[in-house]
């Protein structure tokens, strides 16, 4: 049985007794020994605080480190097969050993024959109809998970087990990576965006389904370069990648969804670059209309009207309801729970921890939410949490272009115009 919790200001599911932690720690060990596809789905699970039980992400994150890397000559029979001709006539040089190495690609550096510098993703060979097993024997995992337990009534173990599916999938064919790559980079110079921030570029003629040359990028995943240049040095240009993400996020209708300190990187250049697109989310109008505009005005709506029921009409329009659900109590319970975050001031709230808890009350009275909900949520907890790791005392979520972006609804009028008095006192 899973009980809610309070934890501070945050709702939470926390098993009753040991049953969750021993648990995770058996499927911990079962995912290593399945192989790559359940490796990663336990990445999936680590990095989604707030999703799943925290034993499960806690004990999941042990499946973040990179993995052993393919033998040079594997590498190098994948990168002929793929591109169609000999690694000699495609570069004039390749590094064997990998810059990273994940359990679908690893990274290589290499130089073209034009003086270009690229970075080569491949993907690791016969992986295609292993992970095709695997995905059937996942499923077939998920069912009595489904039926049996809390577990199976507060969250749909089939649903993410076929979601996962598909977005594994998608990111097993670099083709989509590399066209969803091109995609985000127009949306993001788009209007003349910020020319400090990077994405790569594939190089024409030299992309296959297990093979993708792109421009590369030289610097430190942000975290180290925090550390080695100073906050002061990278925070700036990282708030306006954080920006670019929002803007493309919900304007766009297509965000990068695995946007975490490996993938943003400050180059050499003192720019930020966006890094490996496989996993991407897409938000019609429809849905960008409910996170940006909805759900925060029937959110206001509960907290100082003291009607909860627009709330569960929301949730219950953008989500599917596996049972019966009191629309009453989930606006209730929702318009608890943001109002002890709308207690604080502005400068310290943290929206993506309010929209985590949105979402857990949702799971919580037996409702699956769109996935693209969960990333933006999920990317907004990790940009919030780099953000105080190099600024610890500023907060994101009161400057202006992101209160714009993401509190229309929320606040009133005479609160976004005390801003400035709020970041004067912040910084």
């Amino acid at each position: 049985m899973l009980s809610t919790a309070r934890r501070g200001p945050f709702l939470v599911l926390r098993p009753r007794d040991q049953g969750m932690v021993a648990l995770a720690r058996a499927l911990r060990k079962s995912f290593v020994e399945l192989g790559p596809t359940f490796v990663k789905l336990g990445q999936l699970v680590a990095s989604s605080p707030g999703i799943f039980p925290a034993a499960l992400c806690d004990e999941f994150r042990q499946l973040l480190d990179d993995v052993p890397p393919e033998r040079p000559s594997t590498v190098r029979r994948v990168v002929e097969e793929g591109l169609g001709a000999p690694m000699s006539a495609l570069f004039s040089s390749f590094d064997e050993r990998p810059r990273a190495a994940a359990s679908i690609a690893q990274v290589h550096r290499a130089r073209l024959h034009d003086g270009r510098v690229v970075a080569v993703k491949v993907r690791r060979p016969g992986l295609s109809g292993r992970i095709e097993r695997d995905l059937r024997l996942l499923k077939l995992f998920s069912l009595p998970l489904e039926r049996a337990g809390s577990l199976g009534r507060t969250i749909s173990p089939v649903a993410i087990a076929e979601d996962f599916a598909t977005r594994l999938r998608v990111e097993m064919d670099l083709r989509i990576e590399a066209r969803r790559m091109a995609e985000f980079g127009r949306n993001l110079h788009a209007g003349g965006g910020n020319p400090r921030i990077q994405v790569p570029e594939a190089i024409d003629g030299m992309v296959s389904e297990a093979v993708l040359v792109m421009s590369y990028v030289d610097g430190d995943p942000i975290d180290v370069a925090a550390r080695r240049f100073g906050s002061e040095a990278v925070f700036d240009v990282g708030m306006a990648a954080m920006r670019a993400w929002l803007e493309s996020a919900l304007r766009h209708g297509l965000f990068h969804g695995d946007v975490h300190a490996a993938n943003i990187f400050y180059t050499t250049t003192g720019d930020i670059a966006l890094l490996d697109f496989g996993i991407m989310g897409e938000l019609d109008p429809r849905l960008r209309h409910v996170l940006c505009q909805t759900l925060p005005r029937a959110i206001r709506n509960a907290v100082l009207r003291g009607d909860p029921r627009g709330v569960g009409a929301v949730l219950l329009e953008a989500g599917l309801s596996r049972e019966p659900v009191d629309e009453e109590a989930l606006g209730r319970d929702v318009a608890a729970i943001v109002q002890q975050h709308l207690d604080r001031s502005l400068s310290e709230i943290s929206y993506p921890r309010l929209l985590i808890d949105v979402f857990s009350v949702a799971l919580h009275h037996r409702l699956t939410l769109p996935r693209e909900f969960i990333l933006i949520a999920r990317q907004l907890v990790l940009f919030e949490g780099y953000s105080r790791m190099v600024a610890p005392d500023l907060n994101i979520f009161a400057e202006p272009d992101i209160v714009t972006y993401l509190f229309e609804g929320l606040i009133d009028a005479r609160v976004v115009a005390r801003l400035p008095e709020i970041l004067g006192r912040v910084h």
